[in-house]
């Protein structure tokens, strides 16, 4: 007589934080399904629960103790068994994460990415609280072979991890480590996986994309590779994000001009533009530097869409450094900008520095810089009324109303055509007439 046949493990998936952490989390999707694993659709319902966690800044690190504590609770009804904590929040905070949480059952650095599987049976057998946690890896990981998630038609393509700037603010370099560079035949091969795989456009990102290929002693390594890139016929749009300023030249200019693919957006995070803030901040642009960047771009690349990161309350920022931030976005009239007030965080010298602006202030700032940002970002929408463009579509219903983006649009961050008369499929292009708005986004029809 047969045994009794045993029960597979059913594993579910809670993803935070930024594209990075996404890439991480398909892959690790990837070796839990070649493990023997099944993915749960309803988290709170699997057998053991995996959250890749962020850990940047105070916000992000309370929605992902949040999502923690939402996990424990699953696990004390009954419905979930196990629950491991992955990513940059373990990363960060070692050992001392386990201290702020009671019932995680394993809390797993960055270099243990690919040994998710085996992790979860370890797991599985103990009583204890496992804790798998090192330096961050030394060698850029290996992101081929991702079970993706969401657009599979756009997805990311991460070309190196880790930075080597040391911005006065920012965690990244104690969380990620220095700059890892994949070598290009990598990054070739993993884009023509995901290509043959359906993929139309491929979202470059890094912590630092102009920085790609330093740590290979390559030259030019980001214009290269996407011209090596272009040169795939199945592919159509190349987008770049994540551009530090400084390493904007002329030559990068010149290339993403005369590319085919790339689609003339650029994600560029600036934070400030007073001299003084950013000598604070340890960033080696000046205001003359990025005002002459914009105006370069512009004379180059005309119909350039610009999104950029900003950061309010930097300490000791006074009101007329606060006030130059806002001409210069006036000025520049960024299609798109995020902004962040400035988070006091552990480990960083910044958070050491005199001059610490009140919450208030900095909320207000805050306010201030995104009314301001709105208004822009309102009227250019207004001036695309009547014009054509060309959209990919993401999604599209049967009662034929579809999302997509045109060329100005990043996924999951920037606003969206709503397309009337959508007839397309998803991961197709289809040309459309704007003919209004709705908030940020615009309300287009498929000619």
């Amino acid at each position: 007589m047969a045994g009794k046949r045993q029960k597979t493990i059913t594993v579910g998936f809670v993803s935070l934080g930024c594209p990075k952490n996404l890439v991480d989390t398909e892959k690790m999707l990837a070796r839990i399904a070649q493990g023997g694993f099944l993915i749960a659709a309803d988290p709170d319902q699997a057998d053991v629960v995996v959250i890749n966690t962020c850990g940047f800044i105070e916000p992000a690190k309370a929605e992902s103790l949040g999502a923690i504590r939402e996990a424990i609770s699953w696990k004390r009804k009954g419905t979930v068994q196990k629950i491991i904590v992955a990513g940059c929040l373990p990363q960060r905070l070692g050992p001392r994460l386990a201290n702020q949480l009671d019932g995680a059952d394993a809390i797993m650095g960055l270099a243990y990415r690919d040994q998710i599987a085996t992790i979860i049976k370890e797991t599985l057998s103990s009583d204890k609280t496992i804790h798998y946690l090192n330096q961050p890896p030394d060698a850029m990981p290996d992101d081929r072979g991702r079970l993706l998630t969401g657009l599979g038609h756009s997805p990311y393509l991460r070309i190196s991890d880790g930075c080597s700037h040391r911005c006065s603010f920012c965690t990244i370099p104690e969380i990620r480590g220095p700059l890892r560079s994949k070598p290009p035949e990598l990054v070739l091969a993993e884009a023509a996986e995901l290509i043959s795989s359906g993929a139309v456009e491929l979202n470059i990102i890094a912590q630092d994309t102009t920085s790609y290929g330093r740590d290979l002693k390559i030259k030019e390594a980001l214009s290269i590779l996407i011209t090596k890139l272009e040169k795939n016929p199945e592919l159509t749009w190349i987008r770049l994000m994540y551009l530090w300023p400084a390493g904007i030249n002329e030559n990068l200019i010149e290339t993403v001009a005369a590319n085919r693919k790339v689609v003339h957006y650029l994600d560029i995070p600036i934070q400030h533009v007073n001299n003084r803030i950013l000598h604070a901040m340890r960033r080696p642009d000046t205001s003359e530097s990025l005002h002459r960047l914009i105006e370069d771009l512009r004379s180059a690349i005309p119909d350039i869409v610009l999104r950029t990161t900003m950061i309010v309350g930097f300490p000791g920022e006074t009101d007329n450094e606060f006030a130059e931030l806002l001409d210069f976005v006036t000025w520049t009239r960024f299609d798109a900008l995020g902004c962040f007030t400035f988070f006091s965080e552990s480990g960083t010298s910044a958070a050491e520095l005199p001059g610490q602006i009140p919450e208030q202030v900095k909320t207000d700032r805050l306010d201030q810089l995104m009314l301001n940002q709105q208004q822009i970002a309102f009227a250019q929408n207004n001036a695309r009324i009547g014009t054509t463009l060309t959209c990919l579509v993401d999604t599209a219903s049967p009662d034929g109303t579809g999302t997509g983006r045109f060329f100005g649009q990043a996924r999951d961050i920037d606003s969206i055509c709503i397309i009337k008369k959508c007839y397309a499929q998803p991961g197709d292009f289809t040309i459309t007439k704007v003919t209004g708005t709705k908030d940020y986004d615009l309300v287009v029809e498929q000619i």
